[in-house]
């Protein structure tokens, strides 16, 4: 904006010229230019309130929608909202494979004190101390009366404990929802689930997460709010239940210090049980051992973590690659002269058999010197790949956040001298599952299978291992066993049975030999072995039965019975029908040399 000039020069001259008074030219400017000024500040103050009178239109109109909006809504409690990241507490549950639950969730409440607010801290001190036995009065106090302004004095407590806190009346000790992780059959499968810890804590919400077992393993799909259900696991409830109770009898009875078992579907791998003892309710799951040896802990999984040397077991491997290989035949006569020297190493076997007996009776028999001379023949390379395809070289892939650290142990030189002595069990140290899954692998048909603790809708097949026809053989002396062997304990009427025993030694906890009165003792039995569908692996820690003059610890005194009674209970639950009179005749056609 130009302004114009209070006192132009070209009209104070014309003025004074015709003897005006230039000072009214002065004036006249200042009036107008006063009235330009007014009219522009009345247009800017006209324009504002038009702004504010709009502004507040729009501001009563957005008030007067949001009215409406929330008096259309249903009535609801207010809810309190947390300004950190949101904790979400829901996880999801577990079932087996019939859909029964294995663990769900509760809500319960957790007990904390905000001091500043307390009317009584002494006498809450002491009547909390009355209520809740693990605390203490006088540290209750000293805490209650310091300069604390919050702290927590249970995480959990029952619905009973809550009353009685409620009845002390004092405004400091409030209370948090929880939801709590249950575990309705107690200690059934305790090891498989593992258990379950607070996380991330809030007053009004906790976070639940996997501390072992599965629910580490699978902690973060059961934590996933969006997730699609419970997790199903290929466990079923019953036989679990049934093979825990039949074990931990087995277990007093005969003396052991500890015991394992798996169930295995030989076709899918799928594990229907799984068992270990001592065990522990995950419900108040222990706190690990802090000295000792990690075996002696409730929480320790001897099925999977227990890695042991487990004896003849493994003979039936040996044989196996034998007659896959073209270098026997189940009839084949082998030298069993005892002992056999090898340099300064001596093979004996546990009785003298004669100097020869076939391959079946050396199975049969569970003779040391024959299995040895077997494996020479295989030869240590193509004895390591076999053992590696049946998984006994690598931990297993089963579902459990335990299993990569149960590594097998074996010698990194695999010399002649270890050929012989793992050929029968000794001198390679794997679990009872390697063991399950090894014995699945060879009797199925041949297929390597997977171990898993999901129930599996769709089977497919594993690499081949074995032919159909060398399993066949495997299944056939396996059979022979049970009817004329080390294991006639395992025979159950009307079910045709499988297996092999094993006991070995164990070794000194500190190396450098064996005990003479401590061993392992396994059974590994397949039912029906005429058409195979489960394996079962029953371990025994130090066994000893001693109604006899002398203690009994090999494994046909020991697992065997045991396997048995597990196996005459669990069949009708899987749905195998007994037979009166079954016969089994693999039609095997005996290879020639």
């Amino acid at each position: 904006m130009i302004r114009t000039p209070l006192r132009p020069l070209a009209r104070i001259l014309q003025a004074r010229q015709a003897g005006e008074n230039p000072d009214l030219i002065e004036r006249e400017n200042i009036r107008k230019r006063h009235h330009a000024m007014r009219d522009e500040w009345r247009l800017v103050a006209e324009q504002r309130l038009l702004l504010a009178s709009m502004i507040t239109v729009l501001v009563f109109s957005l008030v007067g929608v949001r009215m409406w909006a929330v008096a259309s809504e249903p009535a609801a409690e207010p809810v309190a909202r947390a300004t950190s990241t949101q904790i979400h507490a829901a996880r999801a549950g577990i079932t087996d494979r019939k859909g029964r639950v294995l663990a769900t969730n509760l809500v319960s409440h957790a007990l904390y004190a905000q001091p500043p607010l307390m009317t009584d801290p002494v006498g809450s001190a002491q009547k909390l101390a009355e209520i809740f036995p693990d605390l203490d009065a006088k540290t209750l106090t000293r805490r209650f009366t310091g300069e604390r302004k919050f702290l927590w004095l249970k995480r959990r407590i029952s619905p009973e404990q809550m009353q009685a806190v409620h009845d002390i009346g004092d405004p400091g000790l409030q209370f948090g929802p929880r939801e709590m992780r249950l575990y309705p059959n107690g200690k059934i499968a305790s090891h498989v689930l593992g258990g379950t810890s607070f996380g991330r804590e809030g007053v009004h919400a906790a976070e639940l997460v996997g501390v072992a077992g599965v629910e580490k393993a699978f902690n973060a799909q059961l934590s996933d709010p969006a997730g699609d259900g419970p997790l199903t696991l290929s466990l079923d409830l019953t036989v679990q239940s049934v093979i825990e109770d039949v074990l931990a009898g087995g277990m007093r009875i005969l003396n052991a210090r500890g015991a394992a078992a798996v169930l295995m579907d030989v076709h899918s791998g799928e594990i229907l049980a799984m068992a270990s003892l001592p065990d522990f309710d995950p419900n108040t799951r222990p706190r690990p051992l802090a000295e000792g040896e990690a075996s002696d802990s409730p929480l320790f999984n001897r099925a999977v973590q227990g890695v042991y040397e487990l004896g003849s077991g493994f003979k039936i491997f040996t044989a196996a690659q034998a007659l896959e290989l073209g270098l026997v035949n189940p009839s084949t006569m082998m030298d069993t002269t005892s002992p056999m020297q090898w340099g300064r190493h001596r093979i004996r076997d546990f009785r003298n058999y004669g100097p020869e007996l076939s391959v079946t009776d050396v199975i049969v028999k569970s003779s040391n010197v024959g299995t040895a001379r077997l494996a020479l023949q295989i030869g240590g390379a193509r004895q390591k790949d076999f053992l590696g395809d049946l998984g006994f070289l690598d931990p297993t892939s089963v579902e459990l956040i335990e299993a990569p650290g149960a590594a097998p142990l074996y010698p990194k030189k695999w010399s002649d001298i270890h050929t012989m002595t793992i050929s029968y069990g000794h001198g390679i140290s794997t679990s009872p599952l390697h063991l399950a899954v090894g014995y699945a692998s060879l009797v199925n048909g041949g297929t390597r299978v997977t171990p898993t603790l999901l129930k599996q809708d769709i089977v497919v097949p594993g690499p081949r291992v074995v032919s159909e026809r060398t399993s066949a053989a495997a299944r056939a002396m396996l059979h022979a066993v049970v009817e004329r062997g080390t294991a006639s304990f395992a025979k159950v009427p009307g079910y045709a049975i499988g297996g092999k025993t094993g006991t070995a030694d164990k070794p000194l906890t500190r190396g450098g030999g064996y005990y003479k009165d401590k061993v392992i003792a396994t059974f590994s039995s397949v039912f029906p072995i005429d058409d195979p569908k489960y394996v079962l692996v029953v371990t025994l820690d130090e066994p000893s039965e001693n109604s006899g003059d002398e203690p009994r610890r090999t494994a046909g005194w020991t697992a065997v019975p045991v396997s048995a009674e597990i196996t005459r209970r669990i069949a009708p639950l899987l749905g195998l029908r007994p037979s009166v009179d079954y016969a089994f005749d693999p039609e095997i056609t005996l290879a020639t040399r």
